[in-house]
């Protein structure tokens, strides 16, 4: 008996797609803890890092729609608290969760051949975008991340018929709704995949001379059954769905004022007004703040979701195209899952230009990542003519096969080498063929390099500070009448969330913050004289009118965005010997 004709075979070669799933793991993993720390912290996530740190000390919090989910306030809280915060720190739960992404592709076995699954977890490790955001603590890698390991879950309880796998998928599910409201747009995508897919088996009955009501009835029929076998889980299931939910959405209190969670382990008679707060007061807030038009305009957003597809993804949406060609047209059977992952991520390449509030590269993970599905079909194809070439002894074929696939290579090595690892703040990439382009992965609100060293400056010289004001900043009037860099009583202000001259000086606060620095600002510049506090930050536009009170600071100008706000940072020369020599 031939080795393919024992009965173990498939099985010792489905152990070694699993081997070869882990091995892509390990990979993931690397690539997002390597070197973690080392960007200077995003816009986005200095703001969201200041509000966790502000939750530690007061201890409280409650869910605010701009700053998305409670997911980073309730698991980051717990890590800063047990092993201090950094950026590195930040980032590391949206880095071990997409790095261990690869995994979910075993849960689609009863769907995709071994190499197809392999495929996938190679997909999901190094996509450029994909690892990119893996390394930035946003909710978009994560929200995608518990999405597809809950469909991968869903699908394993569909065809094992575990209950097991359907309270998994469950938890995952619910924990993607802890990330980021558009968790709602993917069961909305789903659902519209599911239709077209349901149009498709029409459209194929048509072909087989079959009436359309028969693959109704058979469709239905199929749901129901599936429903009705799965139906005390689906009800506990939903009962756990809510129980994460509230336990990450309940509001927080240091015992003073308004519902809290573990104000109500000791007061049972508040949970009610705790689960209405994490439930019905969660869904008005996320109502009032998001359900709501942008108001910009769909093609500018919509090229710019393209131009970061063809930099970041271009591989995965040809390798799409082809898989899902060949699923619909030349396998014998209908590949289902195929199809739904396709219509899934052409509707999010169609719809989060709609809906997205801001220009960014992370809005495009929620249309790269389904469709790796069908881009692992295609890599595939490919990889498989490339075998049966060469063991045909065909060599025409198989240099040909030899010359795409490292073409592919070198389309995803390139951008995820250089944008990832060698130009996570520049405003610039290097292009593959040479030159440079704009860099539409990277998002705006990036920092430009080089402002990390001067910000690890201003913390040593904050701790060193034994009194008074640690950074000052100069702020002014803007020609709207709102200020830049100045708060009004900062001490009677502490979470500055609705104040636009605070929103200015971001990413910083988040720097300060983790210093414990006791922060002021002025809008007086003789002020400056007086007080000469160690760190003095401005916008360069206003350099003229602070230097002359400041004899004897260092001068740092930076960029706190990718294009501009060009900001100047003093630090006091004293000062910062002083530090050095403590430190």
């Amino acid at each position: 008996m031939s080795s393919s004709e024992h009965p173990l075979s498939g099985w010792t070669a489905r152990n070694r797609g699993f081997a070869s799933i882990c091995a892509v793991t390990v990979v993931a993993l690397v690539l997002r803890l390597f070197a973690l720390g080392d960007r200077f912290a995003h816009w986005d996530e200095a703001r969201v890092g200041y509000w966790i740190l502000r939750y530690q000390k007061t201890g409280i919090w409650h869910y605010h729609a701009d700053i998305h989910g409670p997911f980073f306030p309730q698991v980051n809280s717990v890590l800063f608290e047990l092993f201090g915060a950094s950026d590195f720190m930040a980032r590391l739960p949206v880095a071990l969760v997409t790095g261990l992404l690869p995994l979910a592709a075993w849960l689609y076995r009863d769907h995709l051949r071994d190499s197809e699954m392999v495929a996938f977890a190679l997909l999901l490790a190094v996509n450029p975008v994909a690892l990119y955001y893996s390394r930035v603590m946003r909710y978009d890698m994560l929200l995608a991340a518990f999405m597809v390991f809950a469909l991968g879950f869903y699908l394993r309880a569909q065809a094992t018929g575990k209950a097991r796998y359907l309270y998994a998928g469950t938890l995952a599910l619910a924990l993607g709704f802890t990330t980021k409201e558009n968790a709602l747009l993917y069961v909305a995508s789903w659902l519209g995949a599911a239709v077209l897919l349901f149009d498709h088996r029409l459209f194929l009955a048509r072909n087989h001379d079959r009436e359309w009501t028969g693959t109704f009835v058979d469709t239905v029929t199929e749901t129901g059954r599936g429903v009705l076998r799965f139906a005390p889980h689906i009800a506990l299931c939903v009962v756990e769905f809510f129980v994460v939910i509230v336990y990450f959405y309940a509001p927080r209190t240091n015992g003073t004022g308004g519902p809290g969670l573990w104000k109500a382990v000791s007061n049972p008679g508040t949970f009610g007004a705790v689960i209405s707060e994490a439930t019905v007061g969660s869904w008005n807030e996320f109502t009032g703040h998001w359900v709501k038009s942008q108001g910009h305009a769909y093609l500018p957003y919509l090229e710019h979701f393209i131009a970061v597809l063809e930099q970041g993804a271009f591989v995965v949406v040809v390798l799409a195209v082809l898989g899902f060609l060949a699923a619909r047209y030349v396998d014998d059977r209908p590949r289902d899952l195929v199809s739904f992952a396709f219509y899934w991520g052409a509707v999010s390449v169609l719809g989060y230009p709609l809906v997205t509030d801001i220009q960014a590269g992370w809005v495009t993970v929620h249309a790269i990542v389904p469709l790796m599905i069908p881009a692992a079909v295609g890599a595939s194809i490919i990889y498989h003519w490339g075998r049966e070439a060469y063991e045909d002894d065909d060599t025409f074929s198989t240099a040909a096969a030899g010359v795409i696939a490292l073409f592919l290579v070198v389309q995803v090595a390139f951008p995820a080498v250089t944008v990832v690892y060698l130009h996570p703040q520049d405003a610039n990439a290097p292009g593959l063929f040479g030159g440079q382009h704009h860099n539409d992965i990277v998002q705006w609100g990036q920092p430009a390099d080089g402002i990390k060293p001067t910000l690890e400056k201003v913390q040593r010289v904050s701790r060193a500070n034994e009194e008074g004001t640690d950074v000052l900043y100069y702020g002014y009037l803007n020609d709207d009448s709102s200020y830049v860099f100045y708060v009004p009583n900062e001490d009677g202000n502490p979470d500055y969330r609705n104040n636009g001259g605070w929103y200015d000086r971001l990413p910083l606060p988040w720097y300060t913050e983790m210093a414990d620095a006791n922060v002021d600002s002025t809008l007086d510049n003789e002020s400056l004289q007086t007080r000469q506090p160690p760190v003095v930050i401005t916008r360069t536009s206003r350099k003229e009118d602070v230097e002359k009170y400041l004899d004897g600071y260092r001068v740092y100008d930076h960029k706190l965005t990718l294009w501009g706000a060009p900001t100047t940072i003093y630090i006091k020369e004293s000062a910062l010997r002083e530090a050095n020599r403590a430190a």
